[in-house]
């Protein structure tokens, strides 16, 4: 009886030990798929790469504020740098790094990269079930006027929320090639109309207080320093943050998102 005991012992063990190690290497294999995504989105188009790690770090001062759990702080961070993953397809790529004017199908025609970027990040739902969510509903605004879903309040997932503000925080004050960047304070003041209808007001007041703006001014100093990274669109000299990839295995992805995305097809 020992014997057998012994036995199953040493078998569940050796079990234990084959799917802690699966689940490793599926971490990593997940981990290798983000970075290949990262690496696309940068040799695709280096101005995009350089914004989405500043909105990253933007998100992180926000995310560590807030005081999220890591997981949380994780999704927000992958949504930062995967939010814009969408535009990088042909058929919106000529028409995001268009200076001119959009025209209305122009328009409609860029109002579908939260859509095209939550597709792509479905098959790898599995390692992370939120990100797709997140990206999905990050041009969702706090009064329901936002898209694609026209979700409201609290209904959007606040990954999205904190990086929504992030983005645009980022788009104020970075130069563009149809016009130049404005100052953090100038930002604030724009965001600040749209405190309680595009964005999250308690997102508002906690970027206003004096210890989280300043490090919102810092870290875009730091953007703005002169780096060997050139973009080869513009010319312009970028210094995007750092940005590790940091994995570990989730579920799958929800019933709710996998339905949004399959109905538009």
């Amino acid at each position: 009886m020992r014997a057998l005991t012994f036995a199953a012992g040493v078998v569940a063990g050796a079990w234990i030990i084959r799917a802690n190690r699966r689940r490793r290497q599926a971490a990593r294999f997940g981990a290798a798929a983000l970075e290949s995504l990262l690496r696309a989105i940068d040799a695709n188009d280096d101005q995009t790469g350089a914004h989405v790690r500043r909105v990253a770090n933007y998100a992180l001062i926000l995310a560590d504020a807030v005081g999220v759990n890591e997981r949380e702080r994780r999704t927000i961070e992958l949504t930062a740098l995967f939010h814009d993953i969408g535009k990088i397809h042909e058929a919106l790529f000529d028409i995001v790094h268009d200076a001119r004017k959009l025209t209305p199908a122009e328009r409609r025609a860029i109002a579908t990269h939260p859509q095209r970027g939550a597709e792509v990040l479905a098959p790898i739902a599995y390692f992370h079930a939120q990100l797709a969510e997140a990206v999905l509903s990050h041009h969702e605004c706090w009064d329901g006027s936002g898209y694609p879903r026209e979700l409201r309040g609290e209904r959007i997932p606040r990954a999205a929320r904190i990086v929504t503000l992030a983005d645009t925080f980022d788009a104020i004050t970075h130069k563009r090639r149809y016009r130049d960047g404005r100052t953090a304070r100038e930002a604030v003041r724009i965001i600040l109309r749209g405190r309680g209808t595009q964005f999250d007001p308690a997102l508002v007041d906690l970027l206003l207080l004096p210890p989280i703006f300043e490090q919102f001014v810092r870290a875009h100093r730091l953007a703005m320093r002169p780096s060997r990274l050139r973009s080869r669109h513009a010319g312009e000299v970028e210094n995007p943050p750092h940005v590790r990839i940091r994995w570990r295995t989730r579920t799958e992805l929800p019933r709710s998102v996998h339905a949004s995305i399959t109905e538009k097809r």
